[in-house]
């Protein structure tokens, strides 16, 4: 076996390998930094490689399985995190000038619990600054081109670790979500990415708006993201919005069918303009749904565009993060991000108090529409990829990124969990994805819906970065 074909294997495969001694830690997990090294120079996935680290682990890897005494399923399997967790022994730069590039000195909860499993860290992937856009790129870093054409966008702001797993640059990745930042980045570029339930996958330090923040995976397979929400979906004292009562097998129903599974699919939520092509591409996924034995129906959950209400949040945050810096440091920051904290200058803390309490309203709504239907299914994003170094498409009327994303941050504000599945790609061969929703703590069906369509309808990668990628 070559280094590409272990390259190109699901965390499952190589676990495989190392229990039948077929394969070891070392060789998958320097297969996968030749990819990096291969690929990374075009589609700049990286911010920090830690390839004398991930060597170490990887040996302390082989001799457990060589002694047949691994840690559990995660062993000697590849993993990145994002570049806004910390990582003990690497600089988390958030992708800003303001930062330092001195190593950290603690393991977050999503490092930590991989390190405990046994996974090898590689490095960290990129981010925009503080991940406040729904792209990537940053001034220190630069920007992160999508795999299946370098021109374009993968989005963001995991659009690091999104590339790396459609690259399998890498086996399990990890990112961050506070208004779309796992779902957008796993659409544009044709991964699986999920959101859990607020405060079951713990972060620390705290998000700059830690109350719509979700840690979570992009994968390749669900199963494979199952594997990293064993071990980063555990309750950690440090993060005071932490919740209890994750499953302790989180694909305990992986394999269970979908008949009696009640759908709810809205095209468009009842307000939102969509791509054509990406509704059409969403509107095949429904019927392919049904014909796995869900019962999808076509209807609106009924509320009004919640994105002032996001606004309200999201500014502010930029607001507080401003109004922390000197004056040197605020020229440092991303134009845009200043933009949005000048905006939120002219609220008042009435303004903010009423916004939370129209997310009170939203989230009851919501959770009261799941009694109904299990699922909400809508598209994860509702444009195709677009220039890379742009907020928002060239030419469009648009000004924020969260006017092409209207189908993500509604169900940050709900703190619902959340997932973005690959369905096919636009005449131009550009990934598209749709959005499956669920009311809070039933993660279980999320992942059981997502990996029966998966199964069915497997999902097709980039070979390499390349801007003539054809599907």
């Amino acid at each position: 076996m070559n280094d590409t074909d272990l390259g190109q294997m699901t965390a499952d495969q190589l676990i495989e390998l190392y229990r039948t001694g077929k394969t070891s830690p070392l060789e998958a997990t320097r297969a996968a930094l030749e990819r990096i090294q291969r690929f990374d120079g075009q589609v700049n996935a990286f911010t920090h490689v830690d390839s004398e680290g991930a060597e170490r682990a990887a040996k302390a890897s082989a001799r457990r399985w060589g002694q047949g005494r691994p840690l559990g399923k995660l062993d000697g399997i590849p993993v990145t995190l994002k570049d806004l967790t910390d990582v003990a022994g690497m600089p988390s730069r958030e992708g800003s000038l303001t930062t330092s590039d001195a190593p950290c000195e603690h393991d977050a909860p999503p490092s930590a619990r991989l390190r405990e499993a046994g996974a090898v860290l590689l490095g960290k992937t990129n981010t925009p600054e503080f991940g406040w856009k729904g792209v990537t790129d940053n001034r220190v870093f630069g920007a992160t081109c999508n795999p299946w054409d370098t021109r374009l966008t993968p989005g963001g702001s995991s659009g690091g670790a999104a590339v790396a797993a459609a690259l399998n640059m890498g086996v399990l990745h990890q990112g961050g979500d506070s208004g779309g930042s796992i779902r957008i980045p796993a659409a544009f570029t044709g991964v699986f990415g999920f959101k859990p339930t607020f405060g079951w996958t713990p972060q620390w330090p705290p998000a700059k708006e830690p109350t719509l923040s979700h840690i979570g995976p992009l994968t390749r397979t669900v199963r494979d993201a199952v594997h990293m929400l064993n071990a980063i979906g555990r309750y950690d004292y440090r993060d005071p919005y932490a919740t209890r009562g994750q499953p302790e097998d989180w694909g305990v129903d992986l394999d269970k069918s979908l008949k009696g599974l009640r759908i709810a699919y809205s095209p468009d939520l009842g307000y939102a303009k969509v791509d054509p092509q990406i509704a059409q591409r969403v509107r095949e996924a429904a019927e392919k749904l049904e014909a796995l034995g869900a019962e999808v129906t076509e209807i609106h959950p009924g509320f009004e565009s919640p994105i002032d209400i996001f606004r309200r949040l999201w500014f502010t945050a930029s607001l507080e993060l401003w109004s922390q810096c000197d004056e040197t440091q605020r020229q440092q920051l991303d134009p845009g991000l200043v933009d949005n904290a000048r905006r939120a200058e002219e609220w008042s803390a009435v303004d903010l108090f009423r916004a939370l309490a129209d997310r009170a309203r939203l989230t009851e709504q919501l959770e009261h529409f799941n009694q109904r239907y299990h699922l909400l299914m809508t598209p994860s994003v509702a444009i195709p990829p677009f220039e890379v170094n742009h907020q928002v498409p060239p030419g469009s009327d648009m000004r924020d990124w969260e006017e092409w994303a209207p189908f993500s941050y509604p169900f940050n504000l709900s703190q619902q969990p959340a997932a973005s599945i690959p369905c096919g790609f636009t005449d131009a061969g550009l990934p598209v994805g749709f959005q499956l929703a669920g009311g809070k703590f039933d993660d279980i069906r999320v992942l059981r819906a997502s990996h029966a369509f998966m199964e069915t309808h497997p999902p097709r990668f980039p070979s390499i970065p390349d801007p003539s990628q054809e599907v």
